[in-house]
């Protein structure tokens, strides 16, 4: 089975997410949703996301496959972070983007996190899995049936 084609890779799709919650929060604040000084917990959140996904990439390392969503894969990775969630790297970067929203405060810096999470959704993880399913088959499913796709 081929890997999956998707060459815009996902932390693209986060930085373009990031940036848009700056602009919309800017431009169209919409409403002032987490006032400070409570905003400050937005950099628990990113600290929390960023080190759920560094580390999540660095067990793929560990094991040998590549972290690239587009490339072949060579091990199954399952533990970790990777117990808890089959996806920590992109739970890792909604985490991050939710921080971001909570630390600005507004409603439109929040915005961009549901289309971040569609997409990482319908152009990544859907074929990521059919992919990891055809390379690993039934431990792949019995891995799946074992943890949640996000949390």
């Amino acid at each position: 089975m081929s890997a999956p084609t998707r060459r815009i890779l996902p932390p693209i799709w986060l930085f373009a997410s990031l940036l848009a919650s700056y602009l919309l929060h800017h431009w169209f604040p919409i409403v002032r949703l987490v006032p400070e000084p409570w905003n400050g917990a937005g950099i628990l959140l990113i600290v929390l996301g960023g080190t759920l996904s560094i580390s999540s990439a660095l067990s793929f390392k560990r094991a040998g496959t590549p972290v690239l969503p587009f490339a072949q894969s060579t091990a199954l990775v399952t533990s970790g972070w990777f117990r808890y969630t089959r996806n920590p790297m992109y739970l890792g970067m909604a985490i991050t983007l939710t921080g971001v929203g909570l630390l600005a405060g507004s409603l439109g810096a929040l915005l961009p996190l549901p289309v971040f999470i569609t997409i990482i959704h319908f152009r990544f993880i859907r074929g990521e899995e059919r992919f990891l399913e055809g390379i690993f088959g039934q431990s792949y499913v019995d891995y799946c049936a074992r943890v949640r796709r996000w949390l």
